[in-house]
């Protein structure tokens, strides 16, 4: 009869575990607490001194070849709008009674572009340039910059 007890050897079938603590992270390893702890105990502790650390500076030598670079392979400007363009399109413009709003509506682009055209920040673009000719009826390209569109040519 069985009872609550085995007969016999018992034996273990399975490998003991070894637990190991982990390595400190590099970041654990630098702070005060642990460098102070190292000298304590006698450890060698290797201090660096960071050139321009904790200062708000770059290295500009280091800035100067990549801008020499840039120079040499692209223009150093692009083109604006000329100030004769930009006054015959706001004299043309107001010729016609119309807002900047209502030119861009016209010419179905954004009020902004107008706006950067009449000021000059803008890099002229042909198509813009086409466009405002057809609505305000003026020649915007070209040498004869100002004078009245062909009303031959619709």
């Amino acid at each position: 009869m069985p009872t609550g007890r085995m007969s016999g050897n018992i034996t273990q079938d399975w490998e003991p575990v070894v637990l190991r603590r982990t390595k400190p992270k590099a970041a654990d390893l630098k702070s005060t607490k642990a460098v102070n702890q190292a000298l304590r105990s006698g450890a060698p502790v290797e201090t660096v001194r960071k050139a321009a650390a904790g200062t708000n500076r770059k290295d500009s030598a280091a800035a100067a070849p990549a801008r020499k670079l840039d120079e040499t392979t692209e223009p150093a400007a692009l083109d604006r709008v000329a100030g004769e363009v930009r006054a015959v399109i706001q004299k043309a413009r107001v010729a016609k009674g119309w807002s900047q709003a209502e030119l861009a509506k016209r010419i179905n682009e954004r009020g902004q572009v107008v706006q950067e055209y009449e000021s000059g920040k803008a890099v002229p673009v042909q198509a813009v340039l086409a466009k405002m000719e057809r609505a305000l009826e003026v020649k915007l390209r070209g040498k004869a910059v100002g004078a009245p569109a062909n009303a031959g040519s619709k």
